[in-house]
C-alpha cells in the first residue's frame, strides 16, 4: 500500500533535522522535495531542497493542478507538492516523507487520509524557538520576530495531527521518531 509521512512543525523546532536522520534510519523512505516561490537559502540546490520556481511558474501550476496541496504563505510566497513527485516515490516501491508546513501537513493528511501518519514538532517553548532561529543565523530580526508570531498560532493546530513529538532532547526526540516510523511501516507489510 502507498503510504506517506508528513512532518510538520513551526520553523526551528527540528522538523527538518529530524526528517533527515530519518532518512538515514530508513531505507524505504524517499524524500518529497515540495516546489517554493522564495529565494534559496545558504546551500540549498534546486530540485534537491525545493524546487524554486518563479510564482508564474508555480500559478502555471496551480491551473493545471499539478498540486496534491499547496498554500500561498505570503504575497507570491508559495509552497507546495507536485502530485507527479508522490507518484514517482511510490513507483519506486517507498514510502514518501514529507517536510512541510502546518497549513501544508493538515491538508497532505486530509488528502491521503489513512495512508498518511501526520508528526507535529513542538519545540520546548516559544523562547527556546526563537534561541534556535537566532543562533541558525539564516534569517534577519524582522524575519525572526515574523517567524515566532506565527509559530505561536501554528502551534494551536497541533491537535490535528496524529502524533506530537516535542523536540526537547534532540536524541530522545530521533529515538521517538524512529519508534513511530517503523511502527507505522511494519502495519503496511502486515
Amino acid at each position: 500500500m502507498n503510504k506517506v509521512i508528513i512532518f510538520s512543525a513551526p520553523s526551528g523546532s527540528g522538523k527538518t533535522t529530524l526528517v533527515k536522520h530519518s532518512l538515514e534510519v530508513f531505507n524505504d523512505l524517499q524524500f518529497s522535495i515540495s516546489c517554493t516561490t522564495r529565494q534559496p537559502r545558504g546551500n540549498e540546490i534546486h530540485a534537491v531542497d525545493y524546487h524554486f520556481l518563479s510564482p508564474d511558474e508555480f500559478r502555471q501550476k496551480i491551473s493545471e493542478n499539478a498540486f496534491v496541496e499547496f498554500e500561498e504563505v505570503y504575497t507570491d510566497r508559495y509552497y507546495g507538492t507536485l502530485k507527479s513527485e508522490v507518484e514517482k516515490i511510490w513507483k519506486q516501491g517507498k514510502v514518501v516523507i514529507f517536510d512541510v508546513d502546518v497549513k501544508g501537513g493538515i491538508s497532505l493528511k486530509k488528502y491521503f487520509g489513512e495512508k498518511a501518519l501526520s508528526i507535529f514538532i513542538e519545540p520546548p517553548s516559544i523562547e527556546e524557538l526563537e534561541r534556535r532561529l537566532i543562533l541558525r543565523n539564516t534569517d534577519d530580526a524582522e524575519t525572526i520576530k515574523i517567524r515566532v508570531e506565527k509559530a505561536e498560532e501554528e502551534l494551536s493546530y497541533a491537535k490535528e495531527f496524529d502524533r506530537i513529538v516535542i523536540n526537547t532532547d534532540l536524541d530522545e526526540a530521533k529515538k521517538e521518531i524512529e519508534s513511530l516510523i517503523q511502527n507505522f511501516i511494519e502495519e503496511t507489510r502486515s
